[in-house]
């Protein structure tokens, strides 16, 4: 027989996806939109900051970066 009267923890991976629909939820309401249009919403706004980055990252490839540089010290960016 138990005799400690601690409530039982439970973890943190049983937790999780209460958090995020709690989350959602009082997204979804402060916005005063519905659940479905602002999980579609997010997923179109993270394929264009992802569509996005990818672009950012070409345009910063160390390589590209370093003729950009020498071409530029060499003078044949006019």
């Amino acid at each position: 027989m138990r005799t400690d009267r601690s409530p039982t923890l439970t973890s943190i991976p049983e937790i999780f996806p209460w958090l995020l629909k709690l989350a959602t939820r009082m997204l979804a309401r402060s916005l005063d939109m519905p659940e479905p249009m602002l999980h579609h919403t997010g997923m179109f706004v993270f394929a264009r900051v992802a569509a996005f980055e990818n672009s950012v990252a070409k345009s910063l490839c160390p390589s590209r970066l370093l003729r950009f540089f020498r071409d530029q010290r060499r003078g044949c960016g006019r």
